[in-house]
């Protein structure tokens, strides 16, 4: 038990901070060695419980942190001062971390032997996960001030992930994955740079503390090179931009999560292997392993996984680690023909990649005209059509679909559902502390809060005395919002030229002659409801439709149920998809329907798609949506071919209807 394993997380978090504190002690009891805090959907996007758009949301896809108290009650009776604690949070960053010292300091715990990091890479948010809120100006400042205030105040603390992982996520291939997260870091650090309180004798130190959390997907020897082109790569530049003499700073600190994407809703056993795989490609190499490793539980394309789908997958790192020879040997790449090849081949394409975005002005700038955006969703839809066409096989999707009837453990709801009355009981207990709060310290706090960011202060210190006095996650994001505003980056969706895809042609010339029917081309509403920010679904499905002839509406992600029923109406549209990933789907498409029916506009067709459970989607059918599609419907043409069939049903009611 002596050697230097690698850091073992599972990502969690759900329904309350409560709830939660039970589920990290027992993973901590079992082996697990660091801690991966999992925030949901309100949380990461700075919105209170009861506020509207987080209908639906609240213990969702993570834990709910609504103020002082939750965080209080997320570590009750863990010492955080021995503790190590990733958070996956980056546009509240400031924010929840300055709850975690407020926490520290009052439970006596030394602030500054502090271990973890927080996420806070907001530039991949506009690119994939989409939990931004502000402009990229103001929000690359705010990562600035935390990496200023966390290299004296919490000197063992990683203040920022670089994050690949979503980028991969999104649909880059490794050369665009590795290429956007050194120009993400890049954009940072020329910022801090810039700041008038970094010495620059205390950049190589700040260089230090910079770690990535990269991807790992199937095919691990492409993405064994990936990490040592990363590696390279990222010392090339820390000593050659940023003047880092000392070998230990240029060090390439990454940890991982494998791949979620790859897994399949269908025989979702299979993904076992597929996490297996992924996970050689960052523990084969030892030159190049990584520093911390969480795995998705196998059951992930299907819901929230269960404590033993958690403990399964934790299993399977400590296999790794203890039953192998891993340890046992130095880096067996070293010297491969093949490997050495693939990875010049790597650094090749990203240096060339890397002059395209300088020449942009940098990572910032090629988010705010689209550019990366753009190159992502194109990739994404590459992938899907090699998906779509077989050239790209997934054993039991597109190939070997036949299978046996799954034993019982592995048939029906196999995952874990959050508690129906979780959202409630958070709401209640907000309210209630809200209540018995001095609204005259939390104004204070806040105009204080307003002012310091005003005049250029840093964001921490003033945050910390905010989450002392009791000030919510939605009250300081607000008074962010009133100063910076909020930001909607460009959707990236562009269609190509379809004349000559031959997979869509008989589809197109079915959209063809609905259109002679109706006097013009159909056109679909496509939309993001709640604050769910995974795109990539709505995405693909807009290309695609736009490929196969639709006229199509889609705006990108974070739109109120409301707004979205105004704009099928005011743009005439024949059919409206929503995408609902983050276990919203009940209560967005309820919504969606009720406006459809004060409005007068029930004879448009709603589609609703998403990680929806089949008992979930035969309610929603029996409530009245139209169709619902889940991730084992990867055939978009097949699903554009649906969207045909169904408006043409409703043919009739809409010539008697026209908008």
């Amino acid at each position: 038990m002596d050697k230097d394993i690698w850091l073992m997380r599972t990502y969690a978090g759900h329904s309350s901070a409560k709830e939660t504190n039970k589920l990290y002690k027992s993973n901590l009891a079992k082996g697990q060695t660091g801690l991966s805090v999992a925030f949901d959907l309100p949380t990461q996007t700075g919105y209170d419980c009861d506020h509207p758009l987080a209908k639906g949301e609240v213990g969702k896809v993570g834990v709910p942190v609504s103020d002082f108290h939750d965080m209080r009650s997320l570590f009750e009776g863990l010492p955080l001062d021995q503790m190590n604690t990733s958070m996956t949070i980056n546009a509240t960053a400031p924010w929840l971390l300055s709850l975690y010292i407020a926490l520290a300091q009052e439970t006596g715990a030394d602030v500054k032997a502090l271990k973890g990091t927080t996420q806070n890479d907001i530039i991949k948010e506009y690119l994939s996960r989409g939990t931004y809120i502000f402009p990229p100006a103001p929000s690359v400042r705010l990562t600035a001030d935390m990496i200023a205030y966390t290299y004296k105040e919490l000197p063992k603390w990683n203040p920022i992930n670089i994050c690949s992982y979503h980028l991969q996520e999104a649909g880059a291939d490794p050369v665009q994955e590795v290429t956007f997260a050194l120009a993400d870091a890049i954009e940072v650090l020329d910022r801090v740079r810039e700041r008038p309180e970094i010495p620059a004798s205390d950049m190589p130190k700040i260089v230090g503390r910079i770690s990535f959390f990269v991807n790992s997907g199937v095919k691990f020897i492409t993405e064994i090179c990936k990490l040592r082109a990363f590696a390279k790569l990222w010392d090339e530049i820390a000593l050659d931009r940023y003047g880092v003499r000392e070998p230990e700073y240029r060090r390439f600190r990454y940890g991982v999560q494998v791949n979620s994407l790859g897994l399949t809703e269908q025989q979702p056993e299979n993904n076992v292997y597929r996490i297996l795989l992924s996970a050689l490609g960052v523990t084969l190499g030892a030159d190049t392993r990584a520093r911390a490793l969480q795995l998705p539980a196998w059951n992930e394309a299907l819901g929230l996984p269960r404590p033993w789908d958690q403990q399964w997958s934790l299993r399977m790192q400590q296999i790794l680690a203890y039953e192998t020879d891993l340890f046992d040997y130095p880096d067996i790449f070293n010297g491969s023909e093949v490997i050495e090849a693939e990875t010049l081949r790597i650094i090749t394409l990203v240096k060339e990649k890397l002059a395209l975005i300088e020449a942009r002005g940098g990572a910032a700038a090629a988010v705010e005209s689209g550019y990366m955006k753009s190159e992502l969703v194109a990739a994404n839809a590459g992938r899907m059509s090699a998906i779509e066409s077989g050239r790209q096989i997934l054993v039991g999707v597109n190939y070997r679909q036949e299978t046996e009837t799954p034993p019982a453990g592995l048939a029906g709801d196999n995952f874990q559902k959050p508690s129906e009355h979780a959202e409630r009981e958070q709401i209640a207990a907000l309210q209630a502390r809200r209540e018995r709060r001095d609204p005259k310290i939390i104004a204070s706090a806040l105009t204080d809060l307003q002012e310091t960011l005003k005049s250029g202060g840093n964001v921490m210190p003033v945050s910390i005395v905010c989450a002392k006095a009791g000030v919510t996650t939605g009250e300081w994001a607000n008074a962010l919002r009133e100063i910076f505003g909020e930001y909607r980056p460009p959707t990236g969706v562009t269609v190509r030229n379809a004349e000559n895809l031959e997979f869509v042609r008989e589809v197109r010339e079915k959209v063809g002659i609905l259109a002679e029917k109706l006097g013009r081309r159909p056109k679909i509403l496509i939309g993001k409801p709640g604050l769910d920010g995974h795109s990539n679904g709505a995405e693909q499905i807009a290309v695609r439709a736009g490929e196969c002839g639709f006229d199509v509406v889609y705006e990108g992600i974070r739109s109120a149920a409301s707004d979205l029923v105004k704009a099928a109406i005011e743009e005439s549209v024949h059919l409206i998809g929503i995408s609902c990933l983050a276990g919203g789907h009940m209560e967005q498409a309820e919504e969606m329907m009720q406006g459809l029916q004060q409005e007068g506009a029930t004879d448009i067709p709603l589609i609703v798609g998403g990680i929806i459970p089949e008992a979930d989607a035969k309610i929603l059918t029996e409530r009245g949506v139209t169709r619902v599609y889940t991730p084992k419907n990867f055939e978009l043409t097949a699903i554009m071919a649906d969207f045909c069939d169904i408006i043409s049903k409703t043919l009739p009611d809409m010539k008697a209807n026209v908008r």
